[in-house]
Parts: structure tokens; sequence; C-alpha cells
């Protein structure tokens, strides 16, 4: 008997962190980089109130779009939403790549960006980076008549690193106008250095960028899956071509539209990241454990120089109810990444890793 085949697609599988351990709930979840102090309340109240009209698809009519453009002092036209951000990578790959186009990604950079671009048939060329910190000219030597695209996020997930306004601007200035360039701002929010700008204030006028957002690390909507995109009208024309119709439900509309006006939360949560990225830092030096200053909500900490692995400390602490996102992945050895959680989380890590080290 004959059946329907299923396409061969070579590319790792996203394997989001872990909610168990050996089948047993944790209790303090540090492995997904999510928001310490969950969402605004005034997002909470517009999502519980959206319960009463669940069985209504949802209405938008460019609603979001334009409260972001207001804050954000943006063109509405040259907005669009995605179920995460994340999906809005997906239509990017999906509307300018075709089988054996190529893709330049920081070596440390991201998994989903690699995972969409193999998806729809490009080779990822690999571009190292100087101490996990993406490298422009290393990016620049990757570059070949076949490349379409160049991914990035800044601050740079899994590192914690960021390049600085005029690196950035450098890039751009340097590839080639037909490559997009994407920049992904998701950790954007929690960056305060002078040097810093994010991808949105650099490039908003660019007709060869696309900077994505997301309301999943500093406004605390992850479960919602909402995200959003900006670039030029020829292009957010064609990703709106490929976007599923009601791509956004109802309570992720109005609790993300909720979120943007909740200014006096959002400072709570990048005050409270700023104040124990400190701390935490202090303490993994002391503890030898070698990091980068953080610049978002999370670390990548690497285990070379005490007398425990990372393996080691990941099963250690999971047995105690404390959760870490493992590293083998990324192919960064004897590492694991770890989120900034609430006061009384920090403090129950930084107690067990004493323990341990």
């Amino acid at each position: 008997m004959r059946l329907p085949k299923v396409k061969k697609i070579n590319t790792e599988k996203y394997m989001p962190g872990l909610g168990l351990f050996k089948r047993k709930p944790i209790g303090i979840k540090l492995s997904a980089n999510e928001c310490s102090l969950g969402p605004s309340p005034k997002a909470i109240r517009e999502f519980n109130k959206e319960a009463r009209s669940l069985k209504r698809y949802p209405i938008n009519e460019g609603r979001l779009e334009k409260i972001i453009a207001k804050k954000f002092r943006l063109d509405p036209k040259k907005i669009i939403l995605g179920s995460g951000s994340d999906q809005i990578l997906e239509f990017i790959c999906r509307i300018f790549l075709n089988k054996n186009d190529e893709v330049v990604l920081p070596k440390y950079s991201f998994i989903i960006y690699r995972i969409y671009s193999k998806i729809n048939g490009a080779k990822i060329r690999y571009a190292k980076e100087d101490n996990f910190t993406i490298s422009v000219d290393n990016i620049l030597s990757c570059v070949t008549k076949k490349t379409k695209i160049v991914f990035l996020a800044n601050p740079n997930n899994p590192t914690g690193t960021y390049i600085n306004k005029k690196k950035l601007t450098l890039l751009r200035k340097k590839l080639r106008s037909d490559i997009l360039l994407v920049v992904d701002d998701a950790y954007f929010e929690y960056v305060k250095k002078k040097n810093y700008s994010s991808g949105l204030n650099l490039f908003s006028k660019s007709k060869n960028v696309i900077t994505t957002r997301t309301f999943s690390k500093a406004y605390g909507l992850a479960g919602l899956r909402i995200g959003w995109g900006y670039g030029p009208k020829e292009i957010i024309q064609g990703l709106s071509q490929v976007k599923p119709p009601f791509n956004i439900n109802r309570p992720a509309l109005e609790a993300a539209a909720a979120s943007l006006k909740d200014h006096k939360w959002l400072a709570k949560e990048i005050k409270h990241i700023k104040h124990w990225s400190k701390i935490l830092f202090k303490v993994f030096k002391k503890l030898k454990i070698e990091t980068n200053e953080g610049n978002g909500n999370f670390f990548l900490l690497k285990f070379d120089k005490v007398r425990i692995s990372a393996a080691n400390v990941f099963k250690s602490l999971a047995k105690k109810g404390i959760l870490l996102r493992k590293m083998d992945v990324y192919g960064i050895k004897n590492s694991l990444r770890v989120t900034i959680g609430t006061s009384k989380e920090n403090k129950k890590l930084i107690s067990e890793l004493k323990k341990l080290i």
C-alpha cells in the first residue's frame, strides 16, 4: 500500500525549556527568560474581560497597531502582528528564501533563526563571535552572492551580550543593499547603556531592515504568544500575504494593548532586573562562574573554572526544584543559561549554588 509521504526537513526541532524534571513539577523555573514579575495587572484585567467573548473571532481592525505606532512614533501601516515575534521570523523566511539561498547568523544566536531558514531550504553560514559577542567583521566575511538574510538579536540570546549602535549601523552600511537585515529587539527594554540603540530606533526609516519585538519578555505575556514587526511597506505587505487571518487571539490583543499603556509596571520590571542583575553578577564572579555582564533578563554561565560541571549543576539544582537551561543545542560546552527570577527565587538560587560550589 502506498501512503502519503512527509517531506524531509533537515533541521533541528525547537525544544522549549522543561516544565518538569523526571516527571516532577518544577517550583522555580529559570530556563525560559520569562518575565520575573509577570504581566501588568491591567493586562490581566483586560484578559479576564475577554472571557465573555471567546465565541467571537478577534476584532482588531488595526487598533493595536495604532497603539504601538503612537507609543513608538511609527507608521501603523508598516507594522505586522505575529503569534509571537517568532511567527514573523517564519513569515520572513517564507517570502524571501528559496532552496540553496544562504542566511548568515552569529554562531551562538537564537536557534529559531536557523530552524525556519532550513525549513525553507536555505543554507546557514555561522559567523564566529568575539568572546560571545557578535562580530560585524565575521558576519561580513560570511556573506556570499547567495546571501539573502542576516539575522541577529541585540542583545543576543543566549549569550546576553550586545553590539553597540555604531557597529550595528556599520553592518547595515557594509552589507549589500539587497540583503535583508533582521534585528530582533526581544530584550531591548533591559539595556540601559549609552552606546546601545535598539534596531527600531536605528532603522525605522530603512528600506532593507525589519525589526521584531515581543510581548513575551518584559511585558510578561509569553503564554499569549504575541509579537510584532516593523519594516518597509513593501515588505510588510508581502508578509501580510502569508499571515493567517485571526493569528492573534482576542485576549492577547487586549492584554497587549493594556500592557503598552502601563508604563509604571514596565519600569518596575526593568528596575527589578537591573537590581538583581548586579547582585547575581557579583555572586557568579565570586563563585568563579564565568559570565558576561547582564544585558537582558538572563545570564550565560560557564563552569570551566569550578570543580563541578554544568551537567551536574543542572541535575543538582533540578532536584532542588530549580530549573536552568542547558546549552547543548547551541554547542556552548559546560554552560547553562539562567533567567533572573523573583527576589525569593534568586535568593534560593544563590543559596543552592553556594552549597554546590
